[in-house]
């Protein structure tokens, strides 16, 4: 993946989000979480549907004035015990849901409710569910839920290995346990839909989570050869790889979700639509959660209790501990270079000027004849390299710390610096 983008970047590394290395703050987020959802499971239960626990259903269409309070007075008048009203406004209905009844209790309570509200007979359903239906119905989800687990785990440790099976199966358990949670929290029926859309979802995040994990194995190949990174940076390396790809499978699969469950159920009211939409969306948000923040974290560890991946952890560490130190080391002594050589640059007028004009400083420290000095302008420019002999040799004894510089005699200074050749001296035109 090539490009400047947030996408392009994440893929090669030049920005990267320390997911595995966080894994304590993901860990203390979803225990929270699965811990207020065995609450609410433990305390409130689940509303199971009739399919589940039995019963029977009355449902007839609204007319006139009736009101929640009305239907169920009537219902219990008429011998149907407890019973659960609820106005389906999408279709403009009523449906009451009461315990197992007999058939002739179940008509003798269709009769009331027909009398009571006007009802015409014909458009009145009755839906009778015996108890020992309903508990097949719970034993084979059950069964079926475990069949799932069991053969998701055979295969990721047979196409992975089994350190990646038991963190996929850690980050099912885990959406398995907050969706059941939001439904006690909210109270939503669960029905055989529901449980349809249950496995759907942990095969959506089981997908999301494999296409990690494909990364982190190609990521990880021959890790112990060459030594680069620990584990648990390649397996960070390729969650980022992944990131963007992950969200946007998210993105699309949400959308579509979401309007069928705030606008089609909203408008359409209760039912197999709501159940099946409001399963899909939660198990779709907890399972992209559980693919980045628990899967590849929890198989980061997994790998790292391995003592090949430990001792290498440790060699990476140290190395980078070390390149930290030399590099600590050069920028200390960059800066004591930088700050020996500020006052030589700003040392006294007479070395400066014996190291840059070339003009011989006598014993006492007074310059000599002016009209020795060198020569400037033209004469300065057409002065050949050997003509300064003796003036550099004389400042180079004094730049290089002799402090009782030699006086050099005006002969020296007239035959090495002021002597010309026969025609060495060249007009500028």
């Amino acid at each position: 993946m090539a490009g400047g983008g947030i996408a392009g970047r994440l893929y090669r590394g030049d920005v990267s989000i320390n997911f595995v290395g966080r894994q304590k703050l993901w860990y203390l987020i979803s225990g929270v979480i699965v811990l207020i959802s065995a609450a609410a499971l433990l305390v409130r239960g689940l509303n199971f549907s009739l399919e589940f626990k039995g019963g029977s259903s009355f449902t007839f269409p609204a007319a006139g004035n009736i009101t929640q309070g009305a239907i169920s007075q009537t219902v219990t008048n008429a011998g149907g015990g407890d019973s659960s009203v609820q106005f389906i406004s999408g279709v403009h209905q009523w449906t009451v849901q009461t315990g197992t009844l007999t058939t002739a209790a179940s008509q003798h309570v269709a009769a009331a409710l027909e009398h009571a509200f006007g009802i015409v007979q014909a458009n009145m359903s009755i839906q009778l569910v015996g108890p020992t239906w309903g508990s097949q119905i719970t034993s084979k989800a059950v069964e079926a839920l475990i069949i799932f687990l069991i053969v998701i785990v055979i295969y990721l440790s047979i196409a992975f290995e089994w350190r990646m099976a038991v963190a996929a199966f850690i980050a099912l358990m885990h959406d398995i346990v907050i969706t059941v949670g939001v439904y006690a929290l909210t109270g939503f029926t669960v029905s055989p839909t529901s449980v349809i859309g249950l496995l759907t979802i942990l095969g959506y995040s089981l997908y999301d989570t494999v296409v990690v994990f494909d990364k982190v194995r190609e990521n990880t190949a021959g890790l112990l050869t060459t030594q680069k990174s620990s584990y648990s940076d390649a397996a960070n390396l390729a969650l980022n790889q992944t990131l963007v790809r992950s969200i946007n499978t998210s993105l699309t699969a949400l959308l579509p979700v979401a309007s069928i469950l705030f606008v089609g159920a909203g408008l359409l009211g209760a039912g197999t639509l709501k159940d099946l939409s409001l399963v899909l969306f939660v198990g779709m948000l907890s399972g992209t959660y559980s693919s980045i923040f628990i899967a590849t974290p929890v198989l980061a560890d997994l790998k790292e209790r391995q003592p090949e991946y430990r001792d290498l952890a440790v060699k990476v560490a140290r190395r980078v501990a070390g390149g930290r130190s030399a590099q600590r080391t050069g920028d200390a002594a960059s800066t004591v270079s930088a700050s020996s050589a500020a006052p030589a640059a700003t040392g006294p007028a007479s070395t400066r000027g014996s190291t840059t004009t070339g003009s011989v400083v006598t014993a006492a420290g007074e310059p000599d004849d002016p009209a020795g000095q060198a020569e400037t302008g033209d004469q300065a420019e057409d002065q050949e390299p050997d003509d300064d002999i003796a003036v550099s040799a004389a400042a180079g004894r004094t730049a290089s710390g002799d402090t009782t510089p030699r006086q050099v005699s005006r002969q020296q200074r007239v035959t090495g610096g002021t002597q010309r050749r026969p025609g060495a001296r060249k007009k500028r035109r």
